[in-house]
């Protein structure tokens, strides 16, 4: 099968990123939106350029695993126009799982905690990115290379997706037509993903296609206007803090919390805030004890 040479998009899409945030900015200010804080645009701009640095060391791990497991594919999938609309859902569907586990799991959640933990919601906020994830979550897109799409087309889709997401980290595109909203992952859907309001809490964890938060359960349309941020927010424009915080606090529960080793363990894949004696705050419990309120 022969394999064609395809660029980093992501590289290709930086002066893209940078202008679009500039533009955004200028139209915040014109429309007399809240102003931006440029500390908090910096944070999220350093975050995403240490994710592209890493990511030249990291592509080259998930393409070497991706090849592993392509050995054992169970069919041969080629290079052609109607293979790209099957990867376009089936990476897309991987991509929905990654995310959502990535909010119910907090050895996941240690690294996507990132991108949430600006309290603004704006394009600079979409560049704001782990600098630990990609080291391991690129698991969940193994079965694509074990079903038999080639590892370059898996890489390039999931490009083309944190791509697609990039223009949704908006506030300044309220609504969009019924028929998007109701297929595609928008700024309304992204903007409910990212908020603290109880009824938001762990809801629309859609790349390109919300139709999975709205076949498994997790989808949330967009009524009173979002908080931003996380339940405790970590009040930190140092990127390195920003970037490793999270992994403390974890490995700090797991080695001093007083309880079973049992217990311990759990600090590592329960939910974020999950404490052995009860006494923590878990999102979940929050959207219930809302849901009650509204009953």
């Amino acid at each position: 099968m022969e394999i064609p040479e395809i660029p980093n998009l992501i590289h290709y899409a930086i002066p893209f990123f940078i202008l679009t945030v500039i533009i955004e900015v200028i139209l915040t200010v014109k429309v007399r939106l809240e102003h931006y804080e440029f500390k908090d645009a910096a944070t999220s701009i350093a975050m995403g350029l240490g994710n592209v640095a890493i990511g030249l060391f990291t592509k080259g791990i998930t393409l070497a695993v991706f090849y592993f497991f392509y050995q054992f594919h169970l069919v041969t999938i080629p290079f052609v126009w109607w293979s790209w609309i099957l990867i376009l859902f089936a990476e897309d569907f991987c991509y929905y799982w990654f995310h959502r586990i990535s909010h119910e799991n907090r050895f996941f959640w240690a690294s996507h905690v990132v991108h949430h933990s600006s309290q603004k919601y704006n394009l600079s906020t979409a560049l704001r990115q782990t600098w630990s994830g990609s080291f391991y979550s690129f698991i969940f897109w193994i079965p694509l290379a074990i079903i038999g799409f080639h590892p370059i087309m898996i890489l390039v889709q999931m490009s083309i997706s944190l791509l697609y997401q990039y223009w949704i980290h908006t506030e300044l595109i309220t609504k969009l037509p019924k028929w998007f909203e109701f297929i595609f992952n928008t700024p309304s859907h992204h903007r409910v993903h990212h908020a603290t309001n109880p009824q938001y809490l762990d809801r629309n964890h859609a790349g390109i296609f919300i139709i999975w938060d709205r076949m498994f359960g997790t989808f949330e349309p967009e009524v009173e206007k979002p908080v931003y941020g996380l339940v405790k927010n970590i009040d930190t424009n140092n990127p390195v803090k920003v970037a490793f915080l999270e992994w403390y606090y974890m490995f700090r529960d797991f080695f001093t919390s007083k309880t079973s080793f049992s217990n311990k363990i759990k600090y590592l894949y329960k939910p974020p805030g999950w404490r052995h004696d009860g006494t923590g705050t878990i999102s979940s419990d929050l959207r219930k004890k809302w849901e009650e309120r509204k009953a």
